[in-house]
Order: structure tokens, then sequence, then C-alpha cells
């Protein structure tokens, strides 16, 4: 019961509170801080609105020739007698753009409840250099200029003075922005001037913030790479770079505030400071230094398969499947892991040659920094032993080390390989066979006639079969005998279904074949597929059309089957040994291989040669 009643009156207290909090209608008053002002003085407009719990001021105030801008919101609560009252108060700051008298509109507020409308204001602003004398230091700067040294710095660091043709070279920028300068873009980004070198492509910067000679600078940092191209003395800079940032409209400290605590002459003072005051966007140009790269060439007697590559790099090799059939396709993988210029890194070469079919190579590069200096390169390429094999020679690749300043070239393990096949049984020697003996000829032994007798031959035995005086057809054997036309019948629907089935099957292996034709047909007219995609829909379309017209298994039609079905002349038939050749090597090839590519004018020499094939 106690607690009943103790429940029913906190109830009834908060529903008197809620009531109590509910009888205060809201109300909404608009003021100006000042109702006069001059060109770059600024003045504040409050909105307050109390009785209403969740307010929505007005979204945006526009007035012609003044530049309205939200300045944040501040809250009051207070409880009195139960009573809830709440009080919001939202602050805008106004910078008059030109010297007149402006009416600031009614505003609405929505209270939850209805519309509120605020007063209609008046502000009339004077030109600083008209009627009234201009106090010192109330200028406005309308040129927002600004001294790029002010704003930020630039500077680019090499890690070394000298480098040879080739060789990766790291480049760190770091652009640093004053925090009191709002960054609203970086505009194109970091650009390098110069020639004779070739520059990485730069991924997005790091940010810290950093204090230098007691400014906090927001500072980016630029990661790239540069590689020489020529010898001798090269001019690497500077690196510029176009900011966009906000300035202040004012340039001019206002005496009728609070001073900056930096005292910085650059931002004046409290309002001035773009996070706070009216501001503009401002485009400054910020350079580095150059620096000078003396290039040295490399060193001559460069080994065989030198390819350009300079760093430092390791070599591993192996390969897939270990036995196989000669002739069978034998996949090879190396990777090149290291430091330097990837993208004159090659594949590894075979340091015996004899008795492999190459195809070229695909390959695969993965970095291990920003930059694309430091990495793995993985190649594979697809062998084809002539002969039989019991191992693949070593695997060579060839680079310059610009650290010891000499040429080292790797070599691989030997890889050992079971490749059976490709090559001529050993002939076997005769065993000379000693012919048996000839059989003794076989003693014929025959019987004596039976004497013919005058009296009839006596039965002294009882016949193997029992005779019975059953009725023929209650024999089991009439009945057997029976069932032999109705299985035959049997058998001979069974035939015809089968064979009706087959030739369904049949039929439908046509269609699927001709239906399977027409759609690649239609792909090559299309002209949107990759090289490899393409060469490969041709030759499965000649092989199609070599079933369809010889009723063979496609899978089993090669250039020259295609070419005797449809009677090619010698000059067709190349051609399509050409495009089953192009077809297998960019099968074994694989797909990363990026030196494939057909023209339209090849794509379209394919299409007709396929599509004039006709039995």
């Amino acid at each position: 019961m106690f607690w009943s009643l103790t429940r029913g009156g906190l109830l009834a207290l908060v529903a008197w509170a809620s009531g109590a909090s509910a009888l205060a209608d809201p109300t909404v008053t608009a003021v100006l801080t000042e109702s006069e002002t001059e060109l770059g003085r600024p003045v504040q407009l409050e909105i307050q609105v109390t009785g209403a719990s969740n307010p929505k001021p007005p979204d945006e105030i526009t007035v012609d020739g003044l530049d309205i801008r939200s300045a944040g919101v501040s809250r009051q609560y207070q409880m009195q007698n139960f009573s809830v009252s709440y009080s919001f108060t939202y602050n805008y700051t106004i910078m008059p753009l030109r010297a007149g008298t402006f009416k600031i509109p009614p505003q609405t507020v929505d209270s939850g409840e209805k519309a509120l409308r605020t007063p209609e204001l008046t502000l009339v602003v004077a030109d600083s250099s008209g009627g009234r004398a201009a106090r010192p230091g109330r200028g406005r700067n309308s040129g927002g200029n600004v001294e790029p040294g002010q704003a930020g710095f630039v500077e680019m660091i090499l890690p070394k003075n000298t480098a040879y043709v080739g060789e990766m070279i790291p480049v760190q920028i770091r652009l640093g922005l004053n925090m009191r300068a709002p960054v609203e873009s970086l505009g194109s980004g970091v650009q390098i001037a110069g020639q004779g070198f070739t520059t990485q492509k730069m991924p997005e910067p790091r940010q810290t913030v950093e204090t230098i000679n007691g400014r906090s600078y927001q500072v980016f940092i630029f990661k790239t790479a540069i590689s020489p191209a020529r010898t001798g003395k090269i001019e690497v800079g500077p690196a510029e770079i176009n900011p966009m940032v906000r300035v202040p409209r004012s340039g001019q400290r206002n005496p009728s505030l609070p001073r900056d605590l930096f005292d910085d002459p650059f931002f004046n003072n409290f309002f001035n400071d773009p996070a706070f005051a009216p501001s503009t966007p401002k485009e400054i140009n910020l350079k580095s230094d150059r620096t000078t790269l003396e290039v040295k060439p490399l060193p001559p007697s460069a080994p065989p398969g030198f390819s350009g590559a300079v760093g430092n790099f390791i070599l591993k090799a192996d390969a897939n499947p270990k036995k196989a059939q000669a002739g069978d396709p034998v996949t090879v993988t190396a990777t090149v892991t290291g430091r330097g210029n990837f993208d004159r890194v090659t594949a590894p070469r075979l340091e015996e040659e004899r008795g492999w079919h190459q195809y070229p190579p695909s390959d695969k590069f993965k970095q291990d920094d920003d930059v694309g200096i430091s990495g793995a390169k993985t190649f594979e390429t697809v062998l084809s032993a002539k002969e039989r094999k019991d191992k693949l020679s070593p695997l060579v690749f060839s680079f310059f080390d610009p650290i010891k300043e000499v040429y080292v070239t790797l070599k691989s393990e030997e890889i050992a390989l079971q490749i059976t096949g490709g090559a001529a049984p050993t002939p076997t020697p005769a065993v000379a066979v000693t012919a048996p003996p000839p059989a003794a000829p076989a003693t014929s032994t025959t019987a004596a006639p039976k004497q013919e007798q005058d009296i009839l031959y006596q039965l002294n035995e009882r016949p193997a079969a029992v005779q019975s005086f059953t009725p023929f057809y209650a024999r089991p054997s009439f009945w057997t005998a029976q069932l032999l036309p109705l299985l035959a019948l049997c058998g001979l629907l069974a035939w015809k279904v089968q064979r009706r089935r087959r030739s369904n099957l049949e039929a439908q292996r046509v269609a699927r074949l001709q239906h399977e034709a027409t759609g690649l047909q239609r792909n090559l007219r299309r002209n949107g597929t990759t090289p490899q995609q393409y060469v490969a829909d041709a030759s499965r379309a000649v092989q199609l059309k070599t079933a369809l017209a010889r009723n063979i298994d496609p899978n089993a039609v090669d250039a020259e089957t295609a070419a005797a079905a449809f009677r090619l002349d010698e000059e067709k038939r190349a051609r399509l040994r050409r495009l089953f050749q192009k077809s297998d090597e960019m099968r074994y090839s694989g797909g990363g291989n990026g030196g494939h590519t057909l023209s339209s004018e090849k794509r379209q020499e394919i299409l007709e040669l396929v599509e004039n094939l006709h039995a």
C-alpha cells in the first residue's frame, strides 16, 4: 500500500510539473549589439528563444550587402518550483560589405508548437572614410593579399646528390601551412620541375602538426622517387604547390576587440582569425629550393641479359608440376625481391635453353612501400620440354648494385624434374626361340562297326529323359517358348526407342554447337573483348564450324583439320595456323602479360577468316 501511494504521488507530481512548464508560451526576441557600424567593423546579432525545449532557428539569413554567418548557440535550463524553463540564444556575426542602411527582415523560428517571428532590425553602416573620422587601425584590406612566407613553406629532401642512371632515389616533400590559415584544398598537388628524370606517382600525403619557431603548422608529407634518365648534372626542382587557404577579410586590428594572443602581424586580432571572423579563400604559391644531382653512367661490360635493373635484389624460383610428359606445359615461377627500379626488372632467363620451348612470361608486382621502390615482382613462364628431362637448369638474373658499384648476376638452384616420353624406346634384342619338337602323330583308333542283327536290338538301359504323357500346351517348355517372341518384340521396341533417343541427342548436340558458334561470332563482331579472349573465341569458333561440317568432336580440331575440312588455299591455311598458334601462346603466357595487343585491322582480318569458312 505504501509503495502504491508513493508511486501515485510521484506520477501526480510529474504531471503537475509538466503542466506547469507547459503553461509558459514560447517567445522569441532579436537584438543587435550595435545599430550603427562602419565598413570592416562587425556586429553581433542575437536571437533568443524561451519556453521551447527544442526550437529550430532559421537555416540562413540573407541580406544584400551584409555577410551574416552563424557563430554558435548557448543553452540555459532553470527549474523553479518544479517548473523547467528553457532558453536558447543563437549568435550571428554580421560583417558589412558596403555602406548604407540595411533592414534585417523578420526571421521564423519553429518552437515545436507554433512558428515564432523575430522583429525587423535596422543596421546603419557608414563608410570608414566618410562622415565619422576613421579610427586608427580600422582599415579594410579588400585585396586579401597574403605573404607566402607567413602562410607556409615547402621543402624538398633528397638523401644523396650523386646517383647512377636508372637508380631510384627517394624524395620527401614537406608542405607546412600556418594553423591559423584553414586549408580549403591542396590545389593540383605537388609538381617537381626539371628535366632528365622520371617521377613516381605520389600517394596521399601523411598529415601531422609541428611547432616551428613558435608557430604551429599543419604539415603534409609527400613521398615519391625520381630516376635519372641521362648522365651529367641535372637540376631537380623546385617543388611547387598552390594550396587554397582561408584568410581574413580585415587586415588590421580592431582596437575595440581583444588583442591577438600571439601578436602575429599576419593575423592581427581575434576577429581576424579565419576560424572566427568572416574570411575569403586565397590561393598561395609555395616553392622549394632547387637541388643539383650528379648522375654517373653505368660501367661498361654489362653481363648478358642485363636489362637496366639498378638496385639490390634476390632471386627465388620453382617449377610445377615436377612430373610431366614431353610437350606438356610446366609453369616456372621466378620471384625477384628487393629495392630498386622494378620497371626495368625483366623475367630471369634459363641458363640452358636447349630442349625447351618457352612462351612469353606474365608478371605481377607487389610493392612494400608507398612509391614502389621496394617489393617483389613475380614472373610466370610456361615451358614445354621437347625431349626427356631430369632437371631444369638455373634461372639467371643480372643487375647493377649502386652501393657496391658492381654488376651482380644471380642464379637460382637447379630444379629436379621428371619429364618422360619424347624419344624412341631402346630396341629389345631378339631372343632365339627353339621350335618345339613335332608332336608324335596321334594314333587313330577306329571303332569296329556294330554288326547288323536280324532281330531288334533289345533295350537293356533306361532312357536319359523320362517320357511324359502331359499335354504339350500344359508343359512349362511350351509357355517358355511363347515368351521368346514377346521378349524379342520388347527388345525391338527398346532398340527403336534408344535409336530415336540417340538421334535426339545428336540433334541436341548439333544445336548446342550451332548456338555456341553463333554466340562466338556475335562476340567477335562486337569487338569489345580483350585480345586474349578475342583470339580464344575465334579459334573456338573455327573448331565448332569444323565439328559441324565433319561431325567430329570440336576439341579434337586443330589448324590442319580445319584447313582440310574447308579446303583452304595455302594463304588462308597459313592464317589459320597463326590464329591457333596465337591462341596457344596467349593461353599459356597468362593474363598478366601486357605484350599482347590486337589492332582493329587485325581483329577484322580474324573475323573475316572465321566467317568465310564454308564447307
